[in-house]
């Protein structure tokens, strides 16, 4: 396992007064040690089953290496359909281990079909869709636990009307079905046309899905190996066992954070320095504010807690956001993603000669530059005592991509259980879709229609 974590300028020794002191560590010991007893102690049960998925889907991968096969021989495209966690892991895997232009590669190159995912329903993003894909050479890869999802589900609705009336009673061999095996509309449906299915189990919830099928079927599809992700989520695991922060890296990354947000440190932000990462800030913004975000805590408490996830991307945020995380607020932790090795190298070459100031980076790589970039970066927001920490990864495959979202699942988790709240519901979000139900007339919501129906309508006054 080549993933480590740098906290050195967390602490006090390298941020002088913003820093956090070894005595707040050790006065938060026992809390860190709680935390990990509680995360252990619910494995594999209420909505904990996704710290099983590194150990108990032996069967399930080799289903899905069996039907990824079969679509990478028949089809030309792939497109998942889904919101949320269902969207943001795919694209976050897609993107970090796959060619940067992978869908414009010519077949050869390319060796599977193109990768689409769709997580709106923006009209005109789903109807440009079609402008670039044949469906009668695509599969569908629809995913929804509940299948009552109404993004994803308009979405199955349009792609299945159009699939029935191109193939009539082939249609449904080009969808697949991830979904729930005893609850919900889809794997009724399922059942009913006949669709390829892939359960997700009930115990694993959307943003922390990447490691179930919701994930694996997709990397599959284009060609990433399931079994490293896995393996490298199985060595994570077994790196957090210890109850001590000081030899468990998600544990201590859970308590910094913790300590932070009581200092007042309310917003994190995810700097990967690599393209490659750049999505995997998206889908741990949704698991951080998510999870974290509550107002209430186990105890019925109002306590409104959590931390706003901000994505940024070195070195092109240093041009945009890096001014306001040098000279704002002390109210920030950054968390630096670090690759040791690049997968490729680019020299620059010899030229402006007459102009010093670039040609000092003659005869160096673009790999040099990014790495010199961060550290420079790292270093100046440090002098001026701004929170930071470093996980590094030697380098971006499949096994350490698995190893990264699984600590970053288990920070998760610790982090929930210290501000004793739970992590895995999200009632803020059920509140947005009971409303939105009650706007199309859904039978059930007609008190949250009169109730919308009642509020106060926007003044004149405000609007210019």
């Amino acid at each position: 396992m080549s993933i480590t974590v740098n906290y050195n300028n967390m602490m006090k020794y390298a941020l002088g007064d913003q820093g956090i002191t070894d005595a707040e560590l050790k006065e938060h010991d026992i809390l860190a040690q709680s935390a990990h007893f509680q995360v252990e102690a619910g494995r594999g049960r209420g909505m904990q089953g996704w710290m099983d998925s590194p150990y108990d889907q032996a069967d399930v991968v080799k289903e899905i290496k069996a039907s990824a096969s079969r679509i990478r021989r028949k089809f030309e495209n792939f497109v998942v359909l889904g919101i949320g966690g269902s969207a943001l892991g795919p694209i976050a895997v897609f993107t970090a281990l796959k060619h940067y232009y992978y869908n414009e590669l010519p077949k050869k190159l390319r060796k599977g079909p193109r990768f689409y995912v769709i997580d709106n329903v923006d009209p005109e993003r789903m109807n440009a869709l079609f402008d670039v894909i044949n469906v009668e050479k695509t599969v569908f890869n629809v995913i929804t636990k509940s299948g009552a999802t109404s993004e994803t589900m308009s979405q199955y609705l349009i792609i299945y009307d159009m699939l029935k009336q191109k193939l009539g009673d082939k249609a449904h061999e080009h969808i697949i079905a991830t979904t729930s095996e005893n609850k919900g509309n889809l794997i009724k449906l399922a059942k009913e046309e006949g669709f390829e299915t892939f359960i997700i189990p009930e115990s694993v919830g959307g943003r922390f899905s990447e490691l179930s099928p919701v994930g694996l079927l997709p990397a599959a599809v284009v060609g990433i190996d399931i079994s490293k992700m896995l393996k490298g989520a199985r060595d994570m695991d077994r790196k957090c066992k210890s109850k001590y922060f000081a030899k468990n890296p998600a544990l201590a990354l859970a308590l910094l954070q913790y300590i932070s947000m009581k200092h007042g440190k309310n917003i994190s932000v995810m700097m990967p320095y690599a393209d490659s990462l750049k999505y995997i800030a998206d889908w741990y913004a949704q698991l951080w504010a998510e999870s974290l975000g509550k107002e209430s805590d186990k105890n019925g408490n109002v306590v409104n807690v959590g931390q706003t996830p901000v994505k940024a991307l070195g070195a092109t945020d240093q041009h945009s956001q890096v001014q306001l995380y040098n000279e704002g607020p002390f109210d920030k932790v950054i968390t630096f993603l670090e690759v040791g090795n690049f997968r490729s190298e680019r020299v620059i070459p010899q030229g402006c000669e007459n102009f010093p100031n670039v040609n000092f980076l003659c005869g160096h790589t673009l790999n040099e530059l990014m790495t010199n970039e961060l550290h420079a970066t790292r270093y100046n927001l440090t002098r001026r005592g701004r929170a930071n920490y470093t996980i590094y990864m030697d380098t971006v495959d499949a096994y350490h991509i698995g190893a990264l979202l699984y600590l970053l699942q288990m920070q998760t988790a610790y982090a929930g259980a210290m501000l004793n709240i739970d992590a895995y519901n999200q009632p803020g979000v059920e509140g947005g879709k009971d409303a939105a139900y009650a706007l199309f007339g859904r039978q059930g919501y007609e008190a949250k229609a009169e109730e919308m129906r009642s509020a106060k309508p926007d003044s004149d006054k405000y609007i210019i």
